[in-house]
């Protein structure tokens, strides 16, 4: 009994960043960038990891505290040598941010994508995401108080017509994270579901390839979709849907084929537009 009340003690305390070792998957732009510098001056601290040696170098001299490792979520292998690398040298890791992310224009009839090409996005974007978890969970359970943050998105709730494979998988984020919650619900591991919006980052090139930007609807400064949930995580709000994705998640509930098929004739509209200018 003693040992199921210093447990739910423990699962009542709200996060602290403050001094919380927190390690962010592609985080040298965008999003994670973003994190980056906010929990920085929350006081965590930061390990950051990164397909680009490169992008990574320029994170750290941003950043000079923070801790870089390259690696790629898309790789089983590169996730179990980071596991190592990470446990040996910062014990006191207690976050995980699961932000690494691609985003496509695909087109499910172009019969020229090959079948690695098409399943990327699934890769980096949900395998990733449960391959980190289940490699790390482990450790985060010995701590006093940890967590999780998986980035999924707005998408998630009522998927883009011009973007089928990343909606897919945020959607898969957004089911595994429900269930991961449940059933570390008697651990000490809190599991956060982040769902951004449109968000003005390096991402919305995924949006210029056939459109203008501004037919896919405003998009949310970083710095405030940021800011919105590292508040959402100071106060424990596990499901942080910031700006549109709340509305997204209630379109996606009431009438998804309906908006659907707006956002469908939306889009040709503007494709349309576009090719006549």
């Amino acid at each position: 009994m003693k040992a199921v009340a210093i447990l739910h003690h423990l699962k009542d305390k709200k996060m602290e960043l403050k001094n919380s070792t927190v390690l962010i998957t592609g985080g040298t732009s965008g999003i994670g960038l973003e994190f980056v510098k906010q929990l920085t001056a929350q006081g965590a601290n930061i390990i950051v990891t990164g397909r680009k040696l490169d992008k990574l170098n320029e994170t750290k001299k941003q950043f000079p505290n923070i801790s870089i490792f390259q690696s790629d979520v898309g790789s089983p292998k590169d996730i179990e040598k980071l596991y190592k690398s990470i446990t040996q040298q910062f014990p006191e890791l207690n976050i995980i941010i699961n932000n690494a992310g691609i985003m496509r224009n695909i087109s499910l009839q172009d019969t020229s994508l090959d079948l690695e090409y098409i399943t990327q996005e699934v890769e980096t974007n949900l395998s990733g995401v449960i391959r980190m978890n289940h490699q790390f969970i482990p450790h985060l359970k010995t701590k006093k108080a940890s967590a999780i943050l998986n980035v999924s998105s707005g998408l998630a709730f009522l998927p883009f017509p011009l973007s089928p494979v990343y909606s897919a998988a945020k959607s898969g984020i957004h089911a595994y994270s429900q269930v991961l919650r449940i059933q570390l619900k008697n651990t000490n591991v809190k599991v956060f579901e982040l769902a951004p919006p449109l968000t003005d980052t390096t991402l919305m090139n995924a949006f210029t390839d056939d459109i203008e930007k501004d037919s896919a609807g405003p998009a949310m400064k970083v710095e405030k979709m940021v800011r919105v949930a590292i508040n959402a995580l100071l106060k424990d709000k596990l499901e942080i849907k910031p700006g549109m994705a709340k509305a997204l998640y209630f379109m996606g509930r009431i009438a998804p084929k309906f908006f659907l098929n707006f956002m469908d004739k939306t889009l040709e509209k503007a494709k349309a537009k576009k090719r006549n200018l």
